[in-house]
C-alpha cells in the first residue's frame, strides 16, 4: 500500500485584475488543508496589504541574491517588478501533508509546469476585457500607462488558457469561489491521493 501522501499544488494564474488574488485568498478560509505559499516581491506594498501576509517585500538587491541561491523554485518579472515562490516555504508546507495554492502569473506557471509533477492548473478569466479594464481603474493605484500595459499583456497571458487543467470565468466571486472549491475537492478524491491510514482504518 502507499504511504500517506504529500500535499498537492493548486497553480492559480490569470491576467492582472481577474481576480486570482481574492480568489486565492477566500478559498483559504473555505477549504480546510489548504494553504497560500506567501511569495516574495519587490514591489510597493498596496494600500492594506501586509508583509509576511499578502506577500514579502523585499529589494531587488536581496531578490537577485536569492535567486543567485536558488531559493526560489520559480521567479519572473512583471510589469516591472519581480515575483518569486519560496523553494522552503512550499517544501515545508507539502511535507506537512496541506495543499498549497500559489498565485502565480503565466510565466511562473510554466516553470512550475517543468519542475513540479503533478501540479494542478487553474486558470481564471474576466468575463470581457471592458470588465477587466474597469476592475484595473477601480483599484484606483495604477497610472493610465500601468492600465494600458496590464491590458495589453492580458491579451497575451490569455492565450495561454489552454494549457492549463481548468478554466474559470471570474464574474460573480461566490460563484467563482464554489467552482474553485470543487476542483480541488475532486482532486483530493483521485484515487492516486487516497492513503494507506484511510485504506487500514477501513480494513480495521
Amino acid at each position: 500500500m502507499r504511504k500517506k501522501s504529500k500535499g498537492s499544488i493548486f497553480i492559480v494564474s490569470a491576467p492582472s485584475g481577474a481576480g486570482k488574488t481574492t480568489l486565492c485568498k477566500e478559498i483559504i478560509d473555505t477549504v480546510d488543508r489548504l494553504k497560500q505559499s506567501v511569495s516574495f516581491t519587490t514591489r510597493k506594498p498596496r494600500k492594506g496589504e501586509i508583509n509576511g501576509v499578502d506577500y514579502s517585500f523585499i529589494s531587488k538587491e536581496k531578490f537577485k541574491k536569492m535567486i543567485t541561491s536558488g531559493d526560489f523554485v520559480e521567479w519572473a518579472e512583471v510589469h516591472g517588478n519581480l515575483y518569486g515562490t519560496s523553494r522552503r516555504r512550499l517544501e515545508n508546507i507539502l511535507k506537512s501533508g496541506s495543499d498549497v495554492i500559489l498565485d502565480i502569473d503565466t510565466q511562473g506557471a510554466r516553470q512550475i509546469r517543468k519542475s513540479c509533477r503533478g501540479g494542478v492548473f487553474v486558470f481564471i478569466l474576466p468575463p470581457s476585457m471592458k470588465v477587466l479594464r474597469k476592475r484595473l481603474e477601480n483599484r484606483g493605484s495604477n497610472s493610465k500607462d500601468d492600465t494600458e500595459r496590464r491590458l495589453k499583456r492580458a491579451v497575451y497571458e490569455i492565450r495561454d488558457y489552454d494549457k492549463y487543467d481548468y478554466v474559470i470565468v471570474n464574474n460573480i466571486l461566490k460563484n467563482s469561489i464554489r467552482k474553485l472549491e470543487s476542483i480541488i475537492i475532486a482532486e483530493r478524491l483521485r484515487n492516486k491521493k487516497i492513503d494507506t491510514d484511510l485504506i487500514r482504518k477501513i480494513l480495521n
